[in-house]
């Protein structure tokens, strides 16, 4: 019996090749049966995790929930997310389109703070995080749990680049799933391509500005400066941010009426982070503030981002067609013949498979107050 199993060892190292370090970081190390892989965060920090992970939460990194459950075509790995993830699930098409989201735990945070406990209680086989956060990872890895951190500023707010990221590391965990980062990646692309082929000869004189309420209430205006999303929006449809000057960040970003009369801003854009909606300041509904004089109320080009499987401010599954309807919305003459509605159709049937009714889409570019439900600023 030796001599046969040695015979078989000899076999074996003969004529079947030996992976390197780096090969067996990249697809998987065995131990106990269980596939694992070595993933680099965007911290940098290097952690080993279980291959198609049976049980995942994900902290306050709000869109990426979404982009899990669409690039998997479900949410059942998910055992927790945030609650302000679960609020645009309930808004948006999210739990329309994936009914048993909605059954997800949420308990385990509130706001920023992380209750370990209760995260506990959901035995994740792995957890990401805010790479903002590496005390929260450091909560996380202590507990003995593999964490992953995930940045939403490390690509300098390029709205698709962090997309594209966030699917290369989902894919490192999910191997089976790569062509989605990989189709989505191609369609971006092209989505781009084409914009910057029908703005070539704008005339600078025709370019248009572009003001953006992130958070419009009694209390509050704050915009876009230069470091948030709404500057790589404006830029990537050949438009100004007008609170480009503004260097301080999205929560700092505090303007008044007054500085509005004097950008006087060609087209508003409204986030879903606020319960404003266009209707309310084509009324001068908020504080009495008056908007009338302001050239983009008076051309009626104030427009509310859309809301699919979560709120595209940010990046998520629905930004490369949100940059399309964006181009279209600047420029309408220069876009004139793009269906955004079947534009959408086929970008979500040909690349993750859902089909969206009629319905769906119309709610998707028509949301309402209730899409900043359960986001608190």
């Amino acid at each position: 019996m030796k001599k046969i199993l040695i015979c078989l060892m000899i076999f074996m190292l003969t004529f079947f090749p030996i992976f390197s370090q780096g090969e067996m970081e990249e697809t998987a190390a065995m131990e106990n049966d269980v596939k694992t892989v070595l993933v680099t965060d965007d911290n940098g920090d290097q952690t080993e995790v279980k291959i198609n992970p049976d049980r995942v939460v994900i902290t306050d990194i709000y869109p990426l929930p979404s982009v899990l459950t669409v690039f998997l075509g479900t949410p059942e790995p998910l055992v927790g997310v945030h609650p302000v993830s679960m609020s645009a699930a309930k808004n948006g098409l999210l739990g329309q389109l994936f009914p048993d989201y909605l059954k997800i735990n949420t308990k385990f945070m509130s706001g920023a703070d992380l209750n370990i406990e209760e995260l506990l209680k959901l035995q994740p086989d792995v957890v990401f995080y805010n790479a903002s956060k590496k005390s929260q990872g450091e909560m996380i890895r202590n507990a003995g749990i593999p964490a992953i951190g995930v940045s939403a500023t490390k690509w300098n707010y390029d709205v698709l680049e962090t997309y594209r990221q966030w699917t290369g590391i989902l894919g490192k965990v999910f191997p089976n799933h790569n062509n989605v980062s990989e189709k989505v990646d191609s369609y971006s692309k092209d989505v781009l391509s084409r914009i910057n082929e029908r703005l070539a000869d704008l005339p600078k004189e025709n370019k248009q500005s572009i003001l953006f309420l992130f958070n419009y209430d009694e209390n509050k205006m704050i915009t876009s400066g230069t470091h948030f999303f709404g500057q790589w929006w404006a830029n990537a449809v050949g438009a100004a941010n007008i609170a480009e000057g503004i260097k301080l960040d999205n929560s700092n970003a505090v303007i008044t009426m007054e500085q509005v009369y004097a950008w006087d801003p060609d087209v508003i854009y409204i986030s879903n982070f606020t319960p404003c909606e266009p209707e309310d300041v084509y009324n001068n509904a908020i504080n009495a503030d008056d908007w009338s004089d302001v050239q983009a109320v008076k051309d009626r080009r104030v427009y509310k981002m859309p809301l699919g499987t979560y709120r595209s401010y940010t990046p998520g599954v629905d930004t490369p067609v949100t940059l399309l309807w964006m181009a279209k919305m600047t420029y309408p003459e220069l876009f004139k013949d793009i269906d955004i509605n079947q534009e959408t159709r086929d970008y979500y049937s040909k690349i993750y498979g859902i089909t969206l009714t009629d319905e769906q889409l119309y709610r998707m570019y028509n949301s309402t107050p209730e899409a900043s439900k359960g986001y608190v600023n």
